[in-house]
């Protein structure tokens, strides 16, 4: 019985013994494309790296200072998204997770309806987290634990809401499956609060996404653009009377920014700073999102000047993408969601962007030796390739038994 170096061996011998017989046959067919890369969710050009936009005459020119490892500027009621920078990337997330937590679990309570919170329902927070200061033992409206989600991003408030909706795995599977509906398929969700967990992660793209769809909701859209409110304290001993504190939403461009809506911001260690904002002028709502910029004060400012970008540059760019729909009842994906950059009724590829920071660098072509099955045809190639493929797979199980692999790609 040879071994299996010795089976190699004559595998590689038959290999070279058949080529000069299959390269002289001649072609029977086409060579073979090599084909382009996957489309992105939302339009080829969104998984491509750098800035991607598409001006017209009379387009202002993106900022130049921004920092953001990922950000998106989309119009909230069409979808088309204006410009982008790495939407896709994956990212830690932070507190703006929470925007999926609400749109996911917001529709299920009453907002008048009243619970009181037992002591395991805040039990197990991240250390370290954001708090709006929950009691056990004490009742609590639906509308204040949420104004405790928006406002002072509670991770307490989460949990209690989470508990009334089954427990903390359930929420989490909930909202996993929200996102899948979404079509939000950069986004793993291991905690539903956004605090630090290991492989949790979302994009600019699919953050943009769940503020989308938040914001159809009214209740989800006056919570987050409150600004401050009065919430339920301890009882004091001594009258028997309960007490209620003020809190205030965290969002600094809430009511600084012109015509600003919301959404929400999120801080954490290994996230650094994320921000979904979303802002209304002349009948237009623009979204934007940037993740992780230099700063924490960065992630407001960068996103005031996309949102001031975008508003001057309606009308005067070409889509770069789109926010794409969320599933049919039935499963079925929306037809026509994921342009290719060139706008509505116009042929031919998108525009190249004015300046090489816009440019996005196109995926490395093919090596010349990984195209010489294209010079053999017919059954000719498909007899070497069988050949070839078996000697690779030899090769490639003894060359990476002991590889690992990373839990999360592009």
């Amino acid at each position: 019985m040879p071994t299996s170096r010795h089976t190699l061996a004559q595998l590689c011998a038959a290999v070279a013994a058949a080529l000069p017989v299959l390269l002289a046959a001649p072609a029977a067919v086409a060579a073979p494309q090599v084909p382009p890369p996957s489309t992105a969710v939302g339009g080829e050009r969104l998984g491509l790296p750098g800035v991607q936009v598409n001006p017209l005459a009379g387009a202002p020119a993106l900022p130049t200072d921004l920092t953001g490892q990922s950000w998106i500027v989309s119009d909230a009621a069409s979808g088309e998204v204006l410009a982008a920078y790495n939407p896709h990337l994956r990212l830690p997330p932070a507190s703006t997770l929470k925007i999926l937590f609400a749109d996911t679990v917001l529709p299920k309570f009453d907002r008048n309806a009243v619970h009181r919170v037992a002591d395991r329902e805040i039990q197990n927070i991240g250390a370290g987290s954001s708090l709006v200061g929950i009691k056990e033992n004490l009742d609590y409206r639906v509308e204040d634990l949420w104004r405790g989600v928006f406002l002072s991003s509670g991770n307490d408030a989460v949990h209690v809401l989470s508990f009334m909706n089954g427990g903390i795995q359930p929420t989490v599977d909930e909202m996993q499956a929200r996102a899948e509906a979404l079509q939000a398929r950069d986004t793993r969700v291991i905690s539903p609060d956004g605090y630090d967990m290991d492989g949790q992660v979302s994009s600019a793209y699919d953050l943009s996404l769940f503020a989308r769809s938040g914001l159809r909701n009214p209740d989800f859209r006056m919570y987050c653009a409150t600004r401050d409110a009065m919430f339920p304290g301890a009882v004091d001993k001594n009258t028997g009377k309960r007490g209620s504190f003020g809190i205030a939403n965290t969002d600094r461009l809430l009511g600084k920014y012109p015509g600003l809506i919301g959404v929400k911001n999120g801080t954490t260690t290994n996230a650094g700073s994320t921000f979904v904002g979303a802002a209304e002028r002349n009948g237009r709502t623009l979204l934007v999102t940037v993740m992780h910029p230099a700063s924490y004060q960065r992630v407001y400012d960068e996103t005031a000047e996309l949102l001031d970008w975008g508003f001057a540059a309606a009308g005067k760019v070409r889509p770069v993408g789109r926010l794409v729909d969320e599933k049919s009842a039935d499963g079925q994906e929306p037809t026509g969601q994921e342009p290719t950059g060139q706008a509505s009724g116009t042929t031919g590829a998108p525009a190249p962007p004015p300046h090489a920071s816009a440019t996005a660098t196109p995926p490395a072509a093919a090596k010349a030796g990984d195209d010489w099955l294209g010079l053999v045809g017919g059954w000719s190639a498909v007899a070497a390739g069988a050949v070839v493929g078996t000697a690779a797979v030899v090769l490639f199980r003894r060359r990476t038994s002991d590889r690992t692999w990373n839990r999360f790609h592009g």
